[in-house]
């Protein structure tokens, strides 16, 4: 094996590794912040209502979806929606934030 494939596949470990940290770290945000009221379960608020609101259409579970954005996810953390509050830096900081947009938009930051 040469020394540029093995350069390759080293990179491709570790851009391999790094996702997977990433999208763990986004599940533990999830975890602590969201899954309370997003979670799977007839006492999620945030889950009673998206079932509401999509009748079915979308999952109300937010780490089922496959629709959302990181985008999306980033603007309504920091501003809330309905009953949902914002979440400012020193709840999630920005870190925190891309990891969880990253994992509920099944994306690498």
């Amino acid at each position: 094996m040469t020394l540029t494939r093995v350069v390759l596949l080293l990179l491709v470990a570790v851009v391999f590794s790094s996702a997977a940290r990433a999208e763990d770290r986004g599940r533990v945000v999830y975890d602590r912040w969201c899954q309370a009221c997003h979670g799977t379960g007839p006492d999620k608020p945030g889950t009673g209502a998206l079932q509401a609101k999509y009748k079915g259409a979308l999952p109300a579970v937010l780490d089922e979806r496959k629709d959302l954005t990181p985008d999306l996810v980033r603007m309504f953390v920091r501003r809330g929606v309905s009953v949902m509050p914002p979440f400012r830096k020193t709840e999630i900081t920005d870190a925190e934030l891309n990891a969880l947009a990253a994992y509920l938009a099944k994306t690498a930051p």
